[in-house]
């Protein structure tokens, strides 16, 4: 085993929302970080001088063993709603051969609670199922690992409040309840786990508040001054019904800080006096 200060830790997902604030985190603690990235320049780019970027591809295995090479620390944050199995699998197989001694993963609240049963929750509700599969992975890999589930970050909810508010009329699942919580502190998380042992599963995240679909697209709109007509939908399946009994709350771990309303004043400013499919798929996007 190397000098765990001077071996780099390598982050995956590193230009995303929170792979961003991880890396920031990691370097403001000191530590040296590497970035597994498919857009090699790109991602040099973005992360700045100081941090490390090796170009490959986790769907495909290419690059992923060299990128491995002389680190000791995984932060796995790459993510999306399809295939993070065979992501998690090509990190593990190299990881095995490099001798990584710690694999941090980041999953969603309601990976194992959510289930995904047919071609309509798969087409909604993927998300999950993905996660729960890369966990899976994960714990049967034989490496040492540590998986932290957390709620939706504000940024997601945003991107999906927006991309509904695009609509003339909006459709808003009936009982789909959140709990937004600040990709910072999903992070600062992250780095105190990848400098302790491995732990398993440790306990969830979850934002200060939880909030009803409407009210957090309401409080969006009011925001940046729009208005829309919304009407309810009953959305069919088990996955859905999960969702609307709290599937993907974590109130008895809601350790988040950074309110909703605090996050979206900072973000567009305070709310205006003046009353003002597309989801599901912004929600099938990355988190976490």
């Amino acid at each position: 085993m190397g000098d765990e200060s001077t071996a780099p830790i390598l982050v995956t997902g590193g230009t995303g929302t929170l792979g961003r604030q991880v890396v920031a985190q990691l370097r403001e603690a000191g530590r040296k970080v590497r970035i597994l990235s498919r857009r090699g320049r790109e991602a040099q780019a973005a992360a700045g001088a100081g941090v490390e970027v090796v170009s490959g591809d986790l769907g495909t295995g290419q690059g992923v063993e060299a990128a491995l090479a002389g680190t000791e620390v995984v932060l796995h944050c790459a993510g999306s709603s399809r295939g993070d199995d065979e992501k998690a699998r090509q990190l593990v197989r190299a990881g095995a051969r490099a001798g990584t001694r710690h694999l941090v993963f980041i999953s969603v609240v309601g990976a194992d609670a959510v289930p995904v049963a047919g071609a309509i929750d798969r087409a909604m509700f993927g998300y999950f199922e993905s996660k729960l599969a890369a966990e899976r992975v994960i714990a049967g890999s034989g490496l040492p690992w540590t998986t932290l589930r957390a709620t939706q970050f504000h940024d997601l909810v945003m991107l999906v409040a927006r991309q509904m508010a695009r609509l003339p009329v909006v459709p808003l699942p009936i009982g789909f309840r959140f709990q937004p919580i600040a990709a910072g502190e999903v992070a600062a998380r992250l780095v105190e786990l990848a400098s302790g042992e491995p732990s398993g599963l440790v306990p969830a995240m979850g934002g200060p508040r939880v909030y009803g679909m409407g009210d957090l697209l309401r409080s969006t709109l009011r925001a940046t001054g729009r208005h829309r007509l919304t009407f309810p939908v009953w959305l069919p399946g088990e996955a859905a019904r999960a969702v609307r009994a709290g599937a993907i709350l974590a109130p008895d771990r809601a350790v988040g800080r950074l309110t909703w309303e605090e996050f979206l004043a900072a973000r567009v400013g305070p709310p205006s006096d003046t009353t003002s499919g597309a989801m599901l798929r912004a929600a099938r996007s990355t988190v976490g």
